[in-house]
């Protein structure tokens, strides 16, 4: 911290969210009160988040706490906080591969990595599951470049690309050992490379799965079942009790409309995400290529190579995935996203003394956004 009251943070867009990255060092290392901070730093809890740096809603009120690893195999150390947004409540019970896009370059511009030239691959340990991911980024002359033509759905305009890689995962792809399981009477796949998914095919529901967002929020009904086959999914899928979790996603399966391989609306548990987490996209790449699985009938997938187009309600995701049947081994996942530095300086969170009333919710206690 750089002095009572102060903490030096840097504000990046990652992929399709926003986030306050932060040194470890920076914060308190006592879990309870580095949370507290951390709410008073995004403006929780308030719906609008007025006297924070969150932008009053889950997508933009994530936190990267970043630092060097001690594990050989990585670079950095990345731990991903949900920061809810109308209550009291930081969350670690996920990654996001949405922020995680920002890692490398926040790494190298505070001087955990050494740039290369003319570009950079940063190894990072994602803290909240173990696993590994390697980010690769423009370092022209040794210093970042945020510039640069890469498009992504859901964001404005162009940025350098960061070419997200995640090694094999140790986990089986299928949690439950069943290529399809019945969940509170609904046929689905649970899914897991990289983020616990349960793919659901929309008419199932009684929807076409080509709402938008809101629609979807709005539909009472929708939300009980949604409700009961994620807390039925949770033990399946050994997550154990999900009453509190914001995992495992819920995912609607309908076919492609715009050339993609498959069009989806992802619940983040309750709010319907605006696109798609970049974990959660490549979890439902790789259960869409699973043998007799529910994606079968419903996707269009190309007849060769790896590249798995997964529309969402802003555009789409490219995931690049490569599974091996029999018994089925996902071998490489890979993603395109942008970030780019909003500002860099020193944060001055609300005095503790001061703390408001937390807001009270409306709907589902649970709204925390996807990685």
């Amino acid at each position: 911290m750089t002095g009572p009251g102060e903490v030096r943070c840097t504000l990046m867009r990652g992929g399709t969210s926003k986030g306050a990255y932060f040194l470890a060092g920076d914060l308190p290392a006592e879990p309870d009160a580095r949370d507290d901070l951390l709410l008073r730093v995004m403006g929780s809890p308030d719906p609008r988040q007025t006297d924070g740096l969150g932008g009053g809603h889950p997508l933009t009120s994530k936190v990267a706490v970043v630092s060097r690893s001690a594990d050989p195999a990585a670079d950095v150390d990345y731990l991903f906080l949900q920061v809810a947004v109308d209550r009291p409540e930081v969350t670690d019970r996920q990654n996001c591969g949405n922020i995680l896009a920002g890692v490398g370059p926040f790494a190298v511009e505070r001087g955990l990595v050494p740039a290369g030239d003319p570009e950079t691959s940063v190894r990072i340990r994602m803290l909240n599951t173990g696993e590994l991911a390697v980010a690769t980024f423009p370092t022209p002359g040794g210093r970042v470049d945020h510039a640069g033509t890469a498009r992504i759905s859901g964001v404005p305009g162009t940025a350098a690309p960061v070419v997200i890689e995640f090694p094999q995962g140790a986990g089986p792809l299928l949690p439950t050992g069943n290529v399809r399981d019945v969940v509170a009477g609904t046929e689905v796949t649970c899914v897991d490379n990289g983020m616990p998914v349960v793919l659901i095919p929309a008419e199932a529901l009684g929807v076409t799965g080509y709402e938008e967002p809101g629609e979807l929020e709005a539909d009472a009904a929708l939300a009980r079942r949604l409700r009961e086959i994620r807390l039925a999914a949770g033990p399946l899928m050994g997550l154990g009790d999900v009453e509190a979790a914001t995992v495992p996603k819920l995912t609607l399966l309908a076919p492609p409309r715009d050339g993609g391989a498959v069009t989806t609306r992802t619940f983040i548990p309750v709010r319907c995400h605006t696109s798609i987490g970049v974990l959660g996209a490549a979890s439902v790449a790789a259960g869409l290529r699973a043998p007799g699985g529910v994606g079968e009938g419903i996707a269009a997938l190309p007849a060769s190579g790896d590249l798995v187009r997964v529309e969402h309600p802003t555009g789409f995701l490219d995931v690049e995935v490569r599974v091996d049947p029999g018994p089925l081994v996902v071998r490489r996942t890979a993603v395109v996203r942008t970030a780019r530095k909003i500002f860099d300086g020193t944060v001055f969170p609300r005095p503790a003394a001061t703390a408001p009333v937390p807001a009270q919710p409306s709907g589902d206690r649970h709204d925390s956004a996807a990685r």
